[in-house]
C-alpha cells in the first residue's frame, strides 16, 4: 500500500473502514526500497487474515525487504470451518450438478464507475474587447485574465492584483488552446489565472524568433547564418508569492506531456526544492517517481531516464569534472531535436550572466547563467519558460532570456549588448 494508507488522523477513518471485519496480523514500513530505481518513496506492507480481528498492529519500520526477513513472523492461516446440515439417514448424497443448483447465488456486488478523466481542450472565449478594469485601490487592481474568459474554471484561491500600469496594458488576444485533464478544471486544482499562463505559455511557444541562428562557439550569443537554424520564442512567468508559480509550471509540463512531449527539464534553485516540485506535479495527477532528479545519475554515465521530468538544480548544471561536464550529458539525453519543455523556476539566479561593474569592477559572467543560457542556445526548439518574481529587478539580469526576443531581428536593440546598454539610460526628471 502508499506510504499515505495509515492510522493517521487525516486517513484513519479510512483505515478502519476498509479493514472492517479484517484482522491485520502485521505492518510494515519500507523507506528506502525504491532507491535503486531512482525514487525515495516509502510503502506499506499489511499482512491481512479475512476474520475479525486487532486492525492496529505495532509497526514495524525498516529501510529495504532484505532487513525486514528478520523480524517477521510467520503466522499460520486462520481455518475457516464450513457449517453444515448433517445428513439425512438414507439419504444418498446428492450429485455435484445439484448441489451446484440448489446452491443460493451471491448477490452481484454493486460495481462504482470510476470518475471520468479524460484529456480534454480547455475551453475559452477569447474577447476582443478587454475585460473592464476592477475598482483600484491605492496603486492596485483586482486581477482577472483581461482578453479570455475560461469556461469553467474557478476564481484564485487567493486575492491577486496588479499594478495600475499593468493593469492598463491588454494582453494580446491567444490562439493556443491546451489539454488538459478535464479533473484539474473541474476540481479546480488550476484557477483561471493559473490555466492563463497555460494559455499564454502554450501561444508564445508556436512562435519562432525572427531569423536563423548558430551557437557562438566562443561565448554565450546566437550568431545570424542563413542555414542555422530557428529558435522557438520562450515566455516569462513574473507572478509574485501566492499565485503558485510550482503549480503553473507543472501545468505547463503536463500540457506539453499529454500532447506526447513526454521528456521535459524542470531546473530550480536547490536539492530541497525536489519535494516541492513533485509535491506541485501529483497535484495535477502524476506520480512522484515521474520526477528525477540528475544527481541519481553520475556525471559520465548516460542518463537512462526514458520519460519523466529530468530536475536539475543551477549549482548541478554548471558542475563539471575533467572533461565531463552535467550540460553535455543533459544534452546527450534531450537530443538536438528536443522540443520539450525547459523550466527555468527561479530564473533570476541565472542573472548576472553578462557580468557588470561590480563593487570591486568589472566582474565575469555567473557560470550558472552561462551554463542556462548553453542550455537554451543548443536546443533551438526547446519550450522555454521563465519563472521568477523578481527576474527584471535590474535590466542587466535579464541577459540569461534569450529566447523573449527583446533583442535581435525585428527588434529595436541589434544585440543583447544595445539592449542592456540602451535600456539603462533613464530621462531625467
Amino acid at each position: 500500500m502508499p506510504d499515505w494508507f495509515t492510522t493517521n488522523a487525516a486517513m484513519g477513518k479510512t483505515y478502519d473502514a476498509t479493514l472492517t471485519g479484517c484482522s491485520v496480523v502485521g505492518s510494515y514500513r519500507l523507506d528506502k526500497c525504491y532507491h535503486k530505481q531512482g525514487t525515495s518513496v516509502a510503502v506499506r506492507i499489511y499482512v491481512i487474515d479475512k476474520k475479525p480481528g486487532h486492525a492496529r498492529p505495532t509497526v514495524i519500520a525498516r529501510d529495504s525487504v532484505a532487513q525486514l526477513l528478520d523480524v517477521v513472523t510467520l503466522v499460520p492461516r486462520s481455518s475457516v470451518s464450513e457449517v453444515r446440515k448433517p445428513p439425512v439417514a438414507g439419504s444418498s448424497k446428492p450429485s455435484l450438478f445439484k448441489a451446484m443448483r440448489s446452491t443460493r447465488k451471491a448477490a452481484p456486488a454493486a460495481m462504482i464507475a470510476p470518475k471520468r478523466n479524460d484529456v480534454l481542450p480547455v475551453r475559452f472565449t477569447a474577447l476582443e474587447v478587454p475585460r473592464p478594469l476592477g475598482e483600484q485601490a491605492g496603486v492596485y487592481l483586482p486581477y482577472r485574465p483581461s482578453r479570455i474568459d475560461l469556461h469553467d474554471a474557478g476564481m484564485h484561491p487567493n486575492d491577486l492584483v496588479e499594478s495600475v500600469a499593468m493593469g492598463s496594458i491588454p494582453a494580446p488576444v491567444p490562439q493556443y488552446e491546451p489539454k488538459l485533464h478535464e479533473r484539474i478544471v473541474n476540481e479546480r486544482r488550476l484557477s483561471e489565472a493559473q490555466l492563463e499562463t497555460i494559455v499564454y505559455a502554450g501561444n508564445a511557444w508556436a512562435q519562432y524568433l525572427h531569423g536563423r541562428f548558430v551557437p557562438d562557439k566562443d561565448g554565450v550569443g546566437l550568431l545570424l547564418n542563413e542555414e542555422g537554424r530557428q529558435y522557438r520564442k520562450g515566455y516569462f512567468l513574473g507572478d509574485g508569492t501566492g499565485a503558485g508559480k510550482g503549480r503553473q509550471v507543472a501545468g505547463c509540463i503536463l500540457d506539453s506531456w499529454v500532447n506526447g512531449r513526454k521528456r521535459n527539464i524542470w531546473v530550480s534553485k536547490n536539492e530541497a526544492l525536489l519535494e516541492d516540485a513533485r509535491r506541485d506535479w501529483e497535484a495535477l495527477g502524476g506520480m512522484s517517481a515521474d520526477v528525477q532528479p540528475l544527481s541519481t545519475w553520475k556525471i559520465d554515465e548516460p542518463i537512462t531516464l526514458t520519460q519523466g521530468i529530468l530536475f536539475v538544480t543551477y549549482p548541478t548544471l554548471r558542475s563539471q569534472r575533467q572533461d565531463a561536464t552535467r550540460l553535455r550529458q543533459i544534452l546527450e539525453w534531450a537530443g538536438e531535436d528536443y522540443d520539450g519543455v525547459i523550466a527555468f523556476d527561479e530564473s533570476h539566479e541565472m542573472g548576472g550572466v553578462a557580468g557588470g561593474e561590480g563593487a570591486l569592477g568589472k566582474t565575469a559572467g555567473s557560470q550558472q547563467g552561462i551554463a542556462g543560457v548553453l542550455l537554451q542556445n543548443h536546443l533551438p526548439d526547446a519550450r522555454v519558460l521563465y519563472a521568477s518574481a523578481t527576474g527584471a529587478s535590474d535590466v542587466n539580469n535579464l541577459a540569461y532570456a534569450v529566447r523573449l526576443g527583446l533583442w535581435g531581428p525585428g527588434t529595436s536593440f541589434a544585440n543583447r549588448e544595445s539592449f542592456i546598454s540602451e535600456s539603462h539610460h533613464q530621462p531625467s526628471s
